[in-house]
């Protein structure tokens, strides 16, 4: 019997499979394989293909469905990730040079991106907020009790903090304790704010010194997760007891940041399966790249589907979509 024929008996099956989520005969495979052998030669060689846990046949009568293993084998055998269709790529490269001026919502909006071209849900990572430095920041006040503390970071990325205050603060206090922060942030991570220093003027240390504190603060958060398209999750897994675990992990911000940094320091793109890790995605698998800033990595995107989802379509979008969003954040 020929490996290679073998090889491409099972590559046949899982394609099939992928495209009908239907169990796989021998006819099927036939039409597809484009191996010149019988249909009784075919299901020789799904018998052996079942013997080795590549297949399982759920029924007597039916055909077979791959599994893990075979998805498995699946992946490892693509050339690479594929080319994205042109209108695909064309809406990536139109959205990206969009303005996007609010680093939260170009994410946020990065994930319903990715999840509309692949129809699975996604998840983007944002990048570890101290990575940038500090370019400029201003104290805008909102009312007597409350200013925003924008913040612009080298690579143009804006954040938005609120700062609420129990006594009334005039904007003069707020153009004063600007002039402070400027001097001792611009040029640093959020993380190396020093110590509010002492500036003669009471109303003006206590907001130089909660604005320094919230910044600190924000350096130390956990990376951010945003979940796009979860809507989907009921579209692509038709148990309803499968799509409630998933949410359910999605809906879990530390679970999902630390999935997706472990898929990564595994050295792995697809996980497949078991291989995730986390029991409820036992029937799931996940398509993992990151991005980069100034080429340092700094945060990945996802897509999370069924193990039969279609592993080069999506593939090719998590490659185009973060290599196109690291561009965009290296550009400011």
């Amino acid at each position: 019997m020929s490996e290679d024929r073998k090889a491409a008996i099972l590559r046949a099956v899982v394609q099939e499979y992928i495209e009908s989520a239907n169990p796989v005969g021998s006819g099927r495979v036939a039409d597809r394989s484009g191996i010149d052998v019988s249909t009784a030669t075919i299901r020789n060689e799904l018998v052996l293909l079942e013997e080795e846990g590549f297949l399982v046949q759920p029924h007597t009568s039916a055909g077979r469905i791959p599994t893990e293993k075979a998805y498995r084998f699946f992946v490892d055998g693509l050339p690479g990730p594929g080319r994205l269709e042109a209108a695909d790529r064309e809406q990536v490269s139109a959205f990206f040079a969009r303005s996007h001026s609010e680093l939260e919502l170009m994410l946020r909006d990065t994930s319903t991106l990715l999840s509309d071209l692949t129809g699975s849900p996604a998840v983007v990572l944002a990048p570890d907020r101290d990575h940038q430095e500090v370019r400029s920041l201003q104290l805008v006040g909102l009312g007597p009790h409350l200013a925003l503390l924008v913040i612009v970071m080298a690579n143009g990325a804006v954040e938005k903090l609120a700062l609420e205050f129990t006594d009334d603060v005039h904007e003069s206090t707020l153009a004063i304790a600007t002039a402070h922060l400027s001097g001792a942030m611009i040029g640093r991570h959020m993380s190396d704010a020093p110590k509010p220093l002492r500036t003669g003027d009471p109303a003006v240390d206590h907001v130089f010194g909660a604005a320094l504190a919230l910044l600190a603060d924000r350096a130390a958060d956990l990376e951010e997760a945003f979940v796009g398209g979860a809507a989907r999750v009921a579209d692509v897994f038709d148990d309803v007891g499968l799509v409630q675990q998933v949410l359910n992990v999605l809906e879990r911000q530390y679970l999902v940041v630390g999935l997706l940094r472990d898929v990564l320091d595994r050295g792995l793109s697809v996980v497949i399966g078991t291989e995730t890790r986390v029991e409820p995605l036992n029937e799931c698998s996940l398509v993992v790249a990151p991005y980069e800033i100034d080429g340092d990595q700094v945060g990945s995107i996802a897509v999370l589907g069924p193990t039969r989802m279609n592993y080069p379509q999506a593939m090719a979008t998590v490659a185009v979509v973060s290599r196109q969003l690291g561009d965009r954040l290296t550009s400011g």
